[in-house]
């Protein structure tokens, strides 16, 4: 795949690529592309599912459970999902979890088309999704330096950011009319069909295209167990790994929640119906589309002053989300959240990428998978419940405090994670 001289000006094409460099490579482009269609159709599900438990149950602690049913097999299974990425064909695995979310959301549609929906289809088809992802999240991320190489690796990994969150303004913002108009069938629909685009590119990937990744070879075997183990040790023992890993955990299992309770924000505390629902998501999601192109742009190197602080922002902005009632303010705060969001967790991704080893990259993204969503199911859970007990005002700002405490301890001892980032950095440099 080239870029068309007709369409732009050779001079400005050059001036993109140089800004964008991973979309130099082809091999990234075709995924880059087929992930945006594919994840608009992710959006437009996960908004029109929200909504139908809703209808379905009038229930809060519903919108928790469905959330703890699809990540708790990430919890389970992610680390043994980065053993596998690590040993497979990463294009193959991930030509598999593709078509099977694919058939999770045809049968999502065929359930609800003839009437037969109920809330415990939804709850296991949430709960097979969740097993499906905890083999194609670590899988994916760890993909991402084989179709770009180390040095367009941050430029790549905020570009994926940046696809992700233009997915979350259009797939949300969709959904919110479709309901309206028509319910929440064609969403599903429309998922299960944005599917093909990124199976397609994956099959057009060129093999002989890909970086070259590094492994370890043993003179003895070593069976699933001790390579997990590996991994585990080379997270406890790399200081800016670590603290990544804790302050992530920490903000994800408290903060970084907000698609499940964006229906209560959307309802109790602005009083909208299903379109308003939508344009809350889709300004979140905006937000965190310009903090990830601001980091594309950017193309510094990783700060952990810088991550730390955005870090706080987030906090700062989940807090007055909960507090806001007038409409067009949370508008505004929940753009804010998402911008300090998206900069935070890119900003992370990028530096574990960065320090890991090729041979144990899949494993430490396993981990960061695994405290970023895999901890998601016992936060949606507490949200819920407090959620139903106290409202959502309050649970909001009890997981904005519980995460600035964890961001607050982070930033005192980052003293060591400091130093062992510059020490990881600097022989990528000679």
């Amino acid at each position: 795949m080239q870029f068309s001289s007709g369409s732009l000006p050779e001079p400005q094409i050059g001036k993109f690529l140089q800004m964008f460099p991973a979309l130099r490579q082809r091999n990234f482009r075709l995924f880059w592309f087929g992930q945006f269609i594919s994840l608009i159709g992710t959006w437009m599900q996960t908004t029109g599912q929200a909504w139908l438990v809703l209808q379905l149950t009038h229930n809060d602690l519903a919108l928790g459970t469905v959330g703890a049913l699809q990540f708790l097999p990430v919890l389970l299974f992610t680390l043994f999902g980065g053993v596998i990425a690590d040993r497979l064909p990463k294009r193959r695995v991930l030509l598999g979890t593709q078509t099977f979310a694919c058939l999770l959301a045809a049968t999502l549609f065929t359930l609800y088309v003839t009437h037969t929906i109920q809330i415990w289809h939804i709850y296991i088809l949430a709960f097979l999704l969740g097993i499906n992802n905890s083999l194609d999240m670590p899988t994916r991320q760890a993909f991402v330096v084989e179709m770009v190489g180390r040095d367009a690796l941050a430029n790549a990994v905020a570009l994926n950011s940046s696809v992700f969150n233009m997915a979350k303004i259009v797939g949300p913002g969709v959904a919110g009319l479709v309901i309206a108009r028509f319910g929440e069938g064609p969403l599903f629909l429309g998922n299960a069909i944005s599917f093909i685009p990124v199976l397609f590119s994956l099959i057009l990937l060129d093999p002989t295209k890909l970086f070259a990744v590094q492994r370890k070879t043993s003179a003895t075997p070593i069976g699933p167990l001790q390579s997990l183990n590996n991994g585990l040790k080379y997270v406890w023992k790399t200081p800016a790994i670590f603290l990544i890993i804790a302050v992530v955990g920490i903000v994800s299992l408290f903060g970084i929640n907000f698609n499940v309770v964006e229906p209560l924000v959307g309802t109790e505390l602005l009083h909208q119906g299903a379109q308003g629902f939508g344009l809350i998501s889709s300004s979140f999601g905006v937000g965190a589309l310009i903090g990830a192109l601001s980091i594309a742009t950017g193309n510094k190197a990783p700060s952990f002053k810088k991550m730390l602080t955005r870090a706080a922002m987030f906090c700062l902005g989940l807090a007055l989300v909960g507090l806001s009632h007038n409409y067009l303010l949370s508008l505004g705060l929940a753009m804010f959240t998402g911008f300090s969001m998206i900069t935070f967790t890119a900003t992370a991704n990028t530096t574990l990428q960065t320090i890991a080893p090729d041979h144990l990259r899949g494993r430490v993204m396993s981990v960061y998978m695994l405290v970023f969503n895999g901890t998601t199911p016992i936060g949606n859970l507490f949200t819920g419940w407090l959620a139903g007990l106290a409202g959502i005002s309050i649970a909001l700002v009890v997981n904005a405090l519980a995460s600035f405490i964890a961001v607050l301890v982070g930033w005192i001892k980052r003293g060591p994670a400091e130093d062992n980032l510059q020490q990881s950095l600097s022989p990528k440099k000679l």
